[in-house]
């Protein structure tokens, strides 16, 4: 449903990132029927929704679709009528560069307000950007193709027509036919297969968004590793997976059920996907994607699954009502990840990778400008933009200093804890614009709303979500100074005209350092960056060795300081960097890769080339 009735969110009443009039009807549920043929690349079947017009005189229902969708019919039915499905005239107009809108006539005598159709189109999908098809050499197992979908932010209209916002929200099912060897998973509460016609059932029980409605599938198995989660992998990687995971997902919900009220999902199973999977992690309801790379890096695996889980509550069930307010899912599942890690580890760890994040952000203002719209928490886009744009670090850490804000103005945050749970209860399963959390938060805590803390000077609820520049005020992190300080204490060291005394440089053992705390170091080096020519020799002395032999976060760090500096001696270690993580894969995570070692050595473009530049080449 979109949300209306006494109480209801105030959905926005234009979506401009959709082209589909989706205000004019309650969808109740939809099924999707498909074959996957890895052979041409295609899912072919067909899609049915279950609509209520709510407005009179409603006589054409339009869809956001997409150019790589071949309609092939469209039908109309009254379920219980006796008439047989009509067929129904349609159009696909231009809409954006993401998608198009499909118009289809309605029969008049069928279309009545409160009266349940059902809207039946036949298709095929080809190259849409929601759907990645990677032949068998680029999984990680290389012996059997695989195929996943990406629906974030309005990529889905690719993969099949919907109504692609926020706002709106519905049950599903889907059927889902597939060659022999091949296991599909959808993020569905419920599953089933029968290996006699290879057909895979599923069913969504819980109302969500178009965008989280995700698919893979491929040569994957799978391990329980708690009474209500499970690891999927390709069979290489599996063992690893659950090795790094062990119990700690089941630990990890109980904390964060303990905080902010049940887990309302049933399943949080994960399923680990090859490097071509184009961002780290996506929150799909029940089924977790992540990266397989991440496995690398035990805490940023840690904090990864920590935040999709925290969006089970913010994000899947609370869902913001428009993209123009993102920071509602981001901000408030950072600010819940981050009260997980504290109960969970302890503080020091949750201030030290806040101070990692909150520098990046800082990093990413100087380069924009404090001016920049884009750095606003409520961003007004024209129609055109493709709202994945406007993914950054904003959405999350600035939203995140908001909340952290609303927390201080509590006194406790054991309170905020209590308004978050009650928070999620009040609007579970439900799309909200920012006013709704504001009011919301007013009307709990009225002792604030008398002291008017919305308009507090420098201060205002409304300067915070729309104006431009850094976070009005940030938490306070000295509870991880023990972890901080030492990190800062050896930039300082580094930071001299002359390399530091060998002696002094001794205690400071980076081998036992976390691997935030290494990566806080080189963050804020390369910030320091370009360093005198001696320095970065005696850098690369004291620590290219050790940093070979951890993960590629580390590595990739330190490779932009090597370009950055124009470090000749270590561009061989570029180079292997490259080969290993580019070479092997056309993956769009090696591609990032590389843009950030391209963008480090922007004032020195030579070194960069330099590093495909071998003797043959």
């Amino acid at each position: 449903s979109s949300g209306r009735g006494p109480g209801s969110p105030r959905c926005p009443l234009v979506d401009v990132a959709s082209a589909s009039n989706f205000r004019c009807f309650q969808l109740q549920h939809f099924h999707l029927d498909l074959r996957l043929n890895f052979a041409v690349k295609e899912m072919s079947g067909w899609l049915v929704l279950d609509l209520v017009p709510v407005q009179s005189g409603v006589h054409t229902l339009v869809l956001d679709s997409h150019p790589s969708l071949l309609i092939q019919s469209i039908d109309c039915k009254v379920p219980g009528g006796q008439e047989e499905p009509a067929s129904l005239t349609y159009r696909v107009d231009p809409f954006t560069d993401y998608g198009s809108s499909l118009n289809i006539s309605l029969p008049t005598a069928a279309v009545k307000p409160g009266r349940l159709i059902q809207i039946t189109v036949r298709y095929t999908t080809t190259d849409g950007p929601a759907i990645w098809w990677l032949d068998s050499e680029l999984t990680c197992g290389q012996s059997r193709p695989l195929v996943f979908t990406q629906g974030h932010s309005v990529c889905n209209r690719s993969f099949f027509p919907c109504f692609d916002t926020p706002a709106v929200k519905s049950t599903y099912t889907a059927t889902v036919r597939v060659p022999d060897g091949v296991t599909v998973l959808m993020s569905a509460s419920r599953s089933s297969y029968s290996k006699e016609d290879r057909v895979f059932q599923f069913s969504m029980e819980f109302p969500v968004p178009s965008y989280l409605v995700a698919l893979v599938a491929g040569d994957l198995q799978h391990v329980d590793i708690g009474p209500r989660s499970r690891v999927w992998a390709e069979p290489c990687l599996l063992s690893c997976a659950v090795k790094k995971l062990g119990g700690s997902v089941e630990h990890w919900l109980g904390v964060a059920e303990e905080l902010f009220g049940p887990y309302l999902w049933g399943r949080c199973d994960i399923v680990f996907l090859p490097p071509s999977f184009p961002i780290v992690a996506m929150e799909n309801p029940c089924l977790t994607f992540i990266i397989a790379s991440i496995l690398e890096s035990s805490e940023f695996l840690l904090i990864d699954v920590i935040h999709e889980i925290a969006h089970g509550w913010f994000g899947n069930a609370v869902t913001n009502a428009t993209w123009e307010e993102m920071w509602l899912s981001e901000g408030l599942a950072t600010y819940a990840q981050r009260r997980i890690t504290t109960e969970a580890y302890g503080e020091a760890f949750t201030c030290l990778e806040t101070a990692v994040r909150l520098d990046a952000l800082h990093r990413q203002l100087r380069l924009l400008g404090d001016n920049n719209p884009v750095s606003k928490l409520h961003v007004k886009f024209e129609s055109g933009v493709n709202p994945s744009t406007l993914m950054n670090l904003f959405t999350y850490e600035k939203g995140f200093c908001f909340v952290s804000y609303l927390s201080q103005l509590c006194r406790d945050v054991r309170r905020f804890d209590c308004f978050l749970r009650d928070y999620i209860s009040q609007f579970k399963f439900r799309s909200v614009v920012a006013q709704d959390l504001i009011d919301f938060f007013l009307t709990y805590f009225p002792e604030l709303k008398d002291a008017a803390v919305a308009q507090r000077e420098g201060l205002e609820f409304e300067r915070w979500l729309s104006g431009c520049g850094p976070p009005l005020c940030e938490p306070d992190l000295s509870a991880g100074g023990s972890l901080i300080q030492p990190v800062q204490d050896l930039c300082d060291l580094w930071r001299t005209s002359e390399p530091p005394d060998l002696q002094t440089l001794l205690t400071f053992d980076l081998s036992a350092w976390s691997t935030f705390q290494i990566v806080l170091f080189l963050d804020r080096m390369l910030d320091y960056s370009p360093l005198p020519h001696a320095v970065m020799v005696s850098l690369s002395d004291c620590y290219s060795s050790l940093f070979d032999g951890l993960n590629a976060e580390v590595q990739i760090r330190w490779l932009q300081m090597v370009v950055r500096n124009s470090f000749y001696p270590d561009l061989p270690r570029v180079r292997a960097f490259l080969h290993k993580h580019v070479s092997t894969t056309t993956s769009d995570t090696s591609t990032y890769h590389l843009l950030v070692l391209q963008k480090a050595g922007r004032t020195t473009t030579r070194p960069v080339q330099e590093v495909f530049m071998g003797p043959n080449q």
